[in-house]
């Protein structure tokens, strides 16, 4: 007879939560592969899309990265490198910011230790310290004559890194990793922070949503840990530790890993098993990306090993530690920080890309990374500031038609914070009350890296002679509105700041460049635009009459003004022809 040892309700607890955790990284694991499997399809979809480009990149301009012989082209120059990137299966990542290089003044104990120092360069630190074992091949090879080919590319990378790398490099050392990692955020971002690519991946190790959070990077309307340097350097040994266990040690399969998921390489390596086949790196089936990636950072840290023997200046660093971090304690205005530690707010934001708007999160992480040289000013100027004088506030009386949603929009912050300063029970807010607003230092524009700054000047930048607006319908894609107004749907993407295969959002507002705003605008067209002001008794029809344009161009000229009814008073953009009027 079977005995039957029963369960108590605390080991039942045990069970239940025990069952729940796997149950979560499991979950989590498959978000993440199906976020990656996403990813590789993003680069066939962009491959259709360069289809549709008519414009033919020059061939004396093929290689060159940035050229700065005007904003048309150099977008046919990206789109060019786009296009080369997906056709060798990676996805293209974007660098929607130009290259913020904060001067730092080593202060006089720091020198006098450097130079006592045997090593000065650290990227010679680096090499020193390197580990993996390979021999070259084709792949490599294809990999490393494209960094020889393109030394100013290295040469951007090196004034990226400079301020990061000293704490990135410590941080590995501290905890025994290979110093070819060193190297990643080169083959992820080019060592950008603010860098995103079209798979929704983001900042300097390219996490994307799902990855990060598992790994410890909060993620919320006003951070977003991906792109803080110290807790997504920390995130990616993390992830890193974790997969080269998975695999035994072997690193290469890691890395593979990281590139394209964990579910991806280990059914790779089942595949070849089942067949007799070699199971390394080199004999995987995996993406072209991946088959690519690993060979990217192995070039690298062959190039960087020997740099003599490839007549390659590699960019040199001092070994110093450029930044530090400082405690600040709790919420802070960007700009207000800057003041104090004698920075723009460009430069801090520079330094600080995890802060997605004017100020620090309110609920942490409550640290600033500042120049060396500029960090014990800031501690003092800290020291002498009360946390209730570390924001800007507003007294706001409650209007009829206000809730927390709208003054949030208005305030530029966030229902919580609302609530919590004003120690609100409930959403509900009444008419004649007086609201505490926390509001930015300085105009919104004055922080110009800010995620909502970085948008609106992506959106505003040129790219052909008239600019639509469109507010997202229910059931939109940017395939079908690629189609509704004749644009190329990598580009349109790429306009907004998005990816081609992303959700679009009910009521968000989109930016379409058009070269022709009309089926019926002729090649000699000369047109003007013009602001309409709606009077009594217009129609849409009638205005339409009046400027000789039809009744679709005009709703889809205005689409994002146009409600059921025109109201008199109501501005509307109207493009005319002269030639026809």
């Amino acid at each position: 007879m079977r005995s039957h040892n029963l369960l108590t309700p605390a080991l039942i607890g045990i069970l239940i939560v025990t069952l729940s955790a796997c149950n979560t990284t499991t979950q989590s694991e498959h978000t993440s592969q199906l976020e990656q499997d996403q990813e590789r399809q993003i680069a066939e979809q962009i491959l259709v899309s360069c289809e549709q480009s008519k414009d033919k990149i020059k061939p004396q301009l093929e290689g060159q990265l940035e050229v700065k012989i005007g904003d048309k082209v150099e977008e046919k120059v990206s789109d060019h490198f786009d296009c080369e990137s997906a056709e060798s299966g990676i996805i293209p990542t974007a660098h929607p910011v130009e290259i913020v290089e904060v001067f730092v003044e080593a202060p006089e104990i720091i020198a006098e230790t450097i130079a006592k120092v045997q090593i000065k360069d650290i990227w010679q630190r680096v090499r020193s310290q390197f580990n993996f074992k390979f021999e070259d091949n084709s792949r490599i090879t294809a990999q490393r004559n494209w960094y020889l080919k393109h030394p100013d590319y290295m040469k951007r990378v090196a004034i990226r890194a400079k301020p990061f790398l000293h704490l990135i490099v410590e941080k590995l050392e501290q905890q025994k990793m290979p110093l070819e990692l060193v190297l990643l955020p080169i083959v992820e971002s080019a060592f950008d922070p603010f860098a995103y690519s079209h798979g929704r991946a983001a900042g300097m190790w390219q996490f994307i949503p799902s990855t990060g959070k598992r790994f410890g990077m909060k993620q919320t309307w006003w951070y977003d840990g991906r792109r803080d340097v110290m807790a997504s350097t920390q995130g990616a040994i993390d992830y890193l530790n974790y997969l080269v266990k998975m695999y035994d040690g072997n690193w290469f399969h890691a890395l593979a890993a990281y590139n394209s998921g964990e579910g991806r390489v280990q059914r790779a390596i089942s595949k070849n098993r089942k067949a007799g086949k070699p199971t390394d790196f080199w004999n995987l089936d995996l993406p072209r990306e991946t088959r690519a990636y690993v060979p990217k950072l192995l070039a690298l840290a062959d190039i960087l090993a020997n740099s003599e023997q490839y007549d390659f200046k590699w960019p040199k660093i001092d070994n110093i530690p450029f930044t530090q971090e400082v405690i600040v304690g709790s919420q802070i205005d960007l700009a207000l920080a800057a003041q104090m530690a004698g920075l723009t707010v460009k430069e801090i934001h520079s330094l600080n890309p995890g802060y997605n708007r004017w100020a620090t999160d309110p609920n942490g992480p409550f640290t600033l990374l500042l120049p060396i040289d500029k960090a014990e000013k800031f501690s003092i100027e800290l020291a002498k500031t009360d946390n209730s004088q570390r924001l800007n506030w507003v007294r706001h009386k409650v209007k009829s038609g206000d809730s927390l949603l709208k003054l949030a929009k208005q305030y530029h912050t966030t229902t919580d914070i609302i609530s919590k300063v004003n120690e609100l029970r409930s959403n509900m807010i009444i008419a004649g009350e007086h609201l505490i607003i926390p509001v930015a230092l300085k105009s919104l524009d004055s922080y110009s890296l800010s995620q909502e700054q970085r948008l609106a000047k992506t959106q505003s930048k040129k790219r052909a002679e008239y600019k639509l607006d469109h507010i997202v319908k229910s059931g939109d894609t940017f395939w079908d509105l690629s189609r509704e107004y004749d644009v190329n749907i990598r580009q349109l993407a790429k306009w907004n700041g998005m990816a081609p295969t992303d959700t679009l959002r009910q009521g968000k507002k989109l930016v379409i460049w058009v070269n022709d705003v009309s089926n019926e605008q002729r090649k000699n067209a000369v047109m003007r635009t013009l602001t309409y002001t709606v009077r009594n008794g217009d129609s849409l029809a009638r205005i339409a009459g009046k400027f000789n344009v039809k009744i679709s161009d005009l709703q889809k000229w205005n689409q994002s003004k146009l409600k059921k009814y025109l109201q008199p008073g109501q501005k509307l953009k109207i493009f005319v022809d002269v030639t026809r009027t």
